[in-house]
C-alpha cells in the first residue's frame, strides 16, 4: 500500500489513464474473475427531521416543520413488500436525527420488520447511532448491541462525508465528530457487525484533507476488518446552503482520479463502488476501470441525493449492460457482497 505522501503526489498527478491503470492492477489482484457486482435495494428514509442543520443536506427539515415526517411502519412495511416483489434483498434505511426516538422506537420497528419480512436491515449512519445513544442514554455499545439484537444487519458509512474536524465544523458542525464516526464503525466491528465507508467529496476540502480520510479508513480496516467496501461520491449542491460557496461541483475527472487513488491507498479493502448515482451511468463505466469492482444499487428509491439536485436513475436492465459493455460480468450481489445468484 501507498504512503501519504504517494497519494498526495498521485492527487497532484495528471496522469490520469496510470494512475487508472494503477487501480485497475489493485483491482484485478482482489477480483481476478472479472466479476463487477450490483445490487436490488432501496433507500427508506424514515424521518426527515433533524437538528443538525448540515449545509450540504436539502433534504432534512427542522423540528416542527410542516414538511417534516415520520414515515408509518404500514408505509415501511409496504416499501419493503414492493422491494421484495422486485427481487431486492436488503433495505437502507437512515433519517434525520431526530431528539424524540429513542432505542425503543428503532427496536420495535426492527422487530417488526423481521417478523414480516425475510430482508437484510442496512440502517443507520453513525451520526443516528450516536444520537439514538444520546438520547436514551445508552453507551454506544449497549445501543449497537441492543439494535442488533432487535433485527440491525449492519451499518452504512453514511454520516462519514471529510474525517477531518476542521472540515465537519464547516459544513456540519453540530453533527458527531470524525472520532465518534470511527468510534461507531469500531464498535459495530467489535460486535461481529459490518459496516461500509464512505466518502463525500468536492465539498471545499483539501487534498491532504482527503488522505486524511482515507488513512482514518485504511487504519480501522487493518484493525478490525469489518468494513465491507468503500464508496466514495461528489458533493451535490444544488438547494444546498453549502452551494453558494462552493461554486462548481467535482468534474468526472477528478471523480475518477479519486475513485482510483481510493482503491489504490485502501489495498486493505475488497470492494471499491463506482456510483452512477452523482456521476451517471458514463461515467459509473468508467469507474469500472479506475478501480470499480461494484456499480452499487438500482435503488428503487432515494430522496436525499435527488434533494441536491442528483436524478440519476438505472434500472437492473441498464446497471447489467454497462457492466457487460466495459468487458465484465454481471452478478447480483446481497448487502455484505455475496454474490451466489445465478443471474
Amino acid at each position: 500500500m501507498i504512503t501519504r505522501e504517494e497519494a498526495l503526489d498521485l492527487f497532484r498527478s495528471d496522469d490520469l489513464i496510470g494512475i487508472g491503470m494503477e487501480a485497475d492492477a489493485v483491482r484485478r489482484k482482489w477480483h481476478p474473475e472479472g466479476i463487477v457486482s450490483y445490487i436490488i435495494d432501496r433507500n427508506i428514509n424514515y424521518t426527515n427531521f433533524c437538528t443538525e442543520y448540515c449545509s450540504f443536506c436539502a433534504f432534512y427539515r427542522p423540528m416542527g416543520h410542516a414538511e417534516g415526517y415520520i414515515l408509518p411502519k404500514e408505509t415501511i412495511f409496504a416499501k419493503i413488500q414492493e422491494t421484495i416483489d422486485l427481487g431486492g434483498t436488503g433495505v437502507l434505511m437512515q433519517g434525520g436525527l431526530h431528539p424524540d426516538l429513542k432505542v425503543e422506537w428503532y427496536e420495535d420497528l426492527f422487530r417488526s420488520i423481521k417478523q414480516r419480512f425475510p430482508i437484510h436491515l442496512h440502517c443507520l449512519s453513525a451520526p443516528e447511532v450516536a444520537n439514538i445513544a444520546e438520547v436514551s442514554g445508552l453507551s454506544l455499545c449497549d445501543t449497537i448491541a441492543r439494535l442488533r439484537d432487535s433485527g440491525l444487519d449492519s451499518i452504512p458509512g453514511g454520516g462519514a462525508e471529510i474525517l477531518d474536524d476542521e472540515v465537519r465544523h464547516r459544513i456540519s458542525r453540530l453533527k458527531c465528530s470524525t472520532q465518534e464516526w470511527m468510534d461507531v464503525h469500531r464498535t459495530a466491528h467489535q460486535l461481529g457487525m459490518r459496516t461500509t465507508a464512505t466518502m463525500m467529496f468536492g465539498c471545499g476540502e483539501t487534498l491532504e484533507q482527503r488522505v486524511n480520510h482515507l488513512e482514518l479508513v485504511r487504519r480501522l480496516q487493518e484493525e478490525t476488518g469489518g468494513f465491507t467496501a468503500f464508496i466514495p461520491w461528489t458533493f451535490q449542491r444544488e438547494n444546498t446552503s453549502l452551494g453558494r460557496f462552493v461554486k462548481e461541483e467535482a468534474t468526472a475527472v477528478e471523480y475518477l482520479k479519486t475513485l482510483a487513488i481510493s482503491r489504490i491507498y485502501l489495498g486493505n479493502f475488497e470492494n471499491v463502488q463506482s456510483s452512477w448515482v452523482t456521476q451517471g451511468l458514463k461515467t459509473c463505466q468508467l469507474g469500472l476501470r479506475f478501480g470499480g469492482n461494484d456499480v452499487g444499487s438500482i435503488m428503487i428509491e432515494e430522496n436525499v441525493v435527488a434533494a441536491a439536485g442528483a436524478h440519476h436513475r438505472a434500472s437492473e436492465e441498464e446497471l447489467r449492460r454497462i457492466i457487460r459493455d466495459a468487458g465484465f460480468i454481471p452478478k447480483q450481489r446481497d448487502t455484505l457482497y455475496r454474490t451466489y445468484f445465478l443471474n
